[in-house]
This record gives structure tokens, sequence and C-alpha cells, in this order.
């Protein structure tokens, strides 16, 4: 029996003249909770578990929003009037999401190795939380380690105050330990017999230390420079460098357009940084249970969600900041790639060949931006030539895709319209597309505007069996399960493949 029952017990029997709020009686808790009385007095204290930031390194609540705006880009109203009806209809409104998978979930092993230890001590251990009750039970059962939980119903929302109250309601006052992680824990932690903290600021940390003598921080890793570069995906910046194809092409090497070519590789790098943590935020869920992207930031809890999405806007004013300074065109330009990626995340990205026509059109864009910051004319041979080629190169990323997904012996993708049957048509598909670019570029250079530009355009058709073999070799590497996920990333990292495409860049140099 410990300390605060035997005063507890004390208190009853000597001094029944105390007034009732000055008793330390722990009240029956609610349904979910399984109530004991006397039987519940003699258990040692119990143990409570916040949900979001402790339990979980993330954020139901985001979660779940972001998981139906994917699936219905429209019910962004429908959250709004919920929203409108308070935090508790809201939370109410997303607790049935169709992909919630409590096993995929970022648990957090240091607070489970606490919730273990109490386990084996035989405290009652409990799980409160201001998401939804339909989640957190299906958390708890999932889990089995807890004798109840508190949630969030239909009309009451579980946090700070209210969930204080309900626990007080049910141990009394210091009558349970509390793990949490936030600002909304501080009033939980004031009523606790013991405070246990993990990932809390600096401030929520110094106004805990005030508040409460017993304190233990739980030791955890914080987000370094790499874990935000990961998600800002600044190895993808690679790709920006396809605004600079029109400045070689035009051989415009002065000053003035070398700045306007970086200055838009800049807005685009921002800007893609930004929709790439939105696409991350959609895609949560389908990214825990891939063989490689489980291990992005946001999907294993690496950086929370709500400073995720407070970065967002932050990039997206630096790139329109960046875009101002080149040309207006460019701006426009901008505007159009941030609405195609967006469109892609939300609604592209989840119907069969759009989904692949989308990626192809965003490498293509890149291209327009650049020619437009030069204030060029993009030539139409080279547009061709870029949709082709990487529409084969997003048709190969599909394909493997699909044959990871058949060797892991995993069902087919809930975020995407393409199924384990099609790998065939899918791998027949990007070596047409791939054909169809070389096809294009081999009639580019033996077309007057090749002759124009160019001091040796023979020299271009060199280039061409250079490209064909690194296309056919990507294909067979992605046949056999040999390729990444991402082909561009692949071709970074491929010392065959730099080799390769610097040969071909090569023979284009040698041609101007």
């Amino acid at each position: 029996m410990s300390e605060l029952q035997r005063e507890f017990l004390l208190q009853r029997e000597f001094l029944p003249g105390l007034q009732e709020d000055e008793r330390l009686e722990p009240h029956a808790p609610p349904s979910a909770v399984c109530p004991g009385n006397l039987e519940t007095l003699l258990q040692p204290c119990p143990l409570v578990v916040d949900l979001d930031g402790t339990l979980v390194r993330s954020d139901l609540l985001i979660e779940t929003a972001f998981s139906e705006l994917a699936r219905r880009p429209h019910s962004a109203v429908d959250l709004f009037r919920a929203l409108c009806g308070g935090k508790a209809c809201l939370k109410h409104r997303l607790s049935q999401p169709v992909d919630f998978d409590p096993a995929l979930l970022p648990y957090d092993e240091e607070v489970l190795k606490v919730v273990r230890a109490a386990r084996e001590e035989g405290r009652p251990i409990y799980l409160a939380s201001a998401s939804h009750e339909r989640l957190v039970s299906a958390v708890a059962e999932h889990l089995g380690l807890f004798d109840g939980w508190f949630a969030t119903s239909e009309t009451t929302n579980c946090a700070a105050d209210v969930k204080a109250e309900q626990l007080v309601a049910a141990f009394g006052k210091r009558g349970f330990d509390y793990i949490g992680n936030d600002v909304a824990d501080l009033p939980v932690w004031r009523h606790a017999a013991k405070s246990y903290a993990i990932r809390t600021s600096p401030a929520v940390a110094q106004k805990l230390s005030r508040q409460c003598a017993n304190v233990q921080h739980l030791p955890c890793e914080k987000a370094t420079w790499r874990t935000w570069a990961r998600l800002l995906r600044v190895h993808q910046y690679v790709k920006n460098g396809l605004v600079f194809v029109p400045l070689v092409i035009n051989q415009l090497f002065d000053v003035d357009s070398m700045v306007s070519a970086g200055l838009a590789f800049l807005a685009f790098s921002l800007c893609a940084s930004g929709v790439y943590i939105l696409n991350d935020l959609v895609d949560l869920q389908d990214d825990r249970g891939h063989r490689t992207k489980c291990r992005r930031p946001l999907a294993c809890g690496d950086i929370p969600l709500s400073d995720a999405i407070a970065v967002i806007p932050i990039l997206l004013l630096l790139s329109l900041m960046v875009a101002v300074m080149v040309t207006p065109g460019f701006v426009l330009v901008l505007a159009g790639y941030f609405a195609l990626t967006t469109a892609y995340s939300f609604f592209f990205k989840r119907k069969m060949i759009l989904d692949v026509v989308a990626l192809a059109s965003l490498y293509t864009t890149r291209v327009i931006g650049g020619a437009v910051a030069l204030s060029v004319w993009p030539s139409p041979w080279l547009l061709a030539f870029m949709m082709s080629w990487f529409l084969s190169l997003a048709l190969v990323k599909r394909y493997t895709e699909l044959i990871g997904r058949r060797a892991a012996r995993l069902p087919d993708s809930k975020g995407r319209d393409y199924r384990k049957a099609d790998i065939g048509m899918v791998g027949a598909l990007a070596a047409g597309a791939g054909m169809n670019a070389l096809t294009l570029f081999a009639l580019y250079a033996a077309s007057d505007n090749a002759q124009d530009i160019y001091a040796r355009p023979g020299m271009l058709w060199l280039a061409g069996p250079v490209l064909a073999c690194w296309i056919a070799r990507i294909l067979m590497l992605a046949h056999r399960g040999q390729m990444h996920d991402d082909p561009v990333v692949f071709a970074i990292r491929d010392k065959v493949s730099l080799a390769t495409l610097g040969a071909a860049s090569l023979f284009v140099v040698a041609a101007m």
C-alpha cells in the first residue's frame, strides 16, 4: 500500500471533520477505466500516459485531418464547419479514418520502457489522450498494456484542465503518476504524484520544474539539421538543375543570365521543399507501410507534425520572394508548378497514368521556368523530349514500387491506383516512353533548329546511343529489383549512371 493510500485511510478513520475538498479521496473512474472502489484504492499508484507526442511520436488529429483531405479534398468545408462546433466535434468527425492502423504508428521506446516497468511492478496503467475515444481505444487494444483509457468524446475535449479534472476525479490529487510532453499537460502534471516528461520545449520544461518537485525527463533524440535536410529533400534539389538547361542550350553565359537561372533554381527548391512536406503529411500511413519510406522524418516521428506544418508557409513565402526577383512571367510559372504539384499530392497521385503524366509535367515545367527566367522561347523539341524522358522515369518509379511490393508479398497500396498484376504493362510503358524520347532526340539532332544553334550538330548523334544504354540499364535493374525507389536519386548515386550521363553531356557541349 502506498503512502498516499495510507494517508487517505487515516483521514477517513481519524479526521472525519475535514472538509470534502481537503481529503485525498480518489473518485471512481469513468466506465472506460474499469472502476474498482476499495479494490482500486488498495492498488499501487496508477501510471497515466499521454498519447500524442508522448507514447506516439505523432499527432493523431493532424494525421486524420490530412488523411481525410487526401481522400476527399472537398471535405475541407465539412471540417471547418465541425471545427466551428469545437475541437471535440472536429475530432469526432475525423474519428473513423479508413487508413488508420495503430500497428504502424511510431511508438516511443523510452515511454514503452516506463510502461512495461510499471506493469511488472503490478501498477495499473491508463492511457489519457485528447484524441478521440475510437482512436485511443484502438491503440490501447493493439498494445494490450493498459487497464483503461480516458479520451475525447463527441462533446468533451479531453485536454489540459478537462483531462486534469477527469484524472483527479478518478484517482485523487497526487494519486497518479503522469507522462506528458506539451504545454497542455501542465495542468495534469500539477496534480500528479510524479511527473515524467519527454520532448518538452525549454519553456515547458522550465514551467514544469517550477510547479512540480518530482520530475523525471525521459531521454529522447532531438531533430538535427540532417533530419531537417531529409525532410526538405535537399538531395532532390538536383532535379531543379533543369532550369539551367535553356541557359546551356542557348549558350547564355553572361552574369545576368546566370544570376537569373540561379534565382530560379533557388525558388523552385524552396517551393519543392514545402510541397514535399505537404506530400509527406498526406502519405503518412502509406509511407509507414513502405520498405524505405517508413524512415522518412514524419513517418517515423523524428520531426513533430506541427513543426513541419509551420515550416510549409515559410518555405512558400521565401520561394515567392525569390521568384519576384526574377521576372513576372517566372512567378506565373512557379505558381503553376505549385498548383500542379499540390494537385498531384491530393488527387493525381491516386489516379493511374495521370500520376506519371503529372510527374513528367513537373519536370518539364522546370525547363519552362528556366527559359522564362532567361526570357527565351523554349524549343518544342526540347519540351517533347523532356516530357517523354521523364514520363519513362516516372513509370520506372511505379514499376519499381510494384516489383518491391511483389517481392515483399505486400498487398496492393491503397494510396496508388496500380496493382501488382500491372507490373508487365507498366514496364512496357516505361520502355516505350524511353525509346520515344530517344527518337525525339534523334529527330531534333537532324532538325534545322539544331543546325542553327550548334556549331557541330553531328556530335549530338553520339549522345543518342549513350542515352539509350542508360535508359535500357535503368529498366533492366528495375526488372531485377535492384533500382532505388526514385530513378533520379539512383542516377545521382550510381557511378555508372554518372559516367554515362556525363559522357552524353560532353557530346552535347562538344556540339556547341
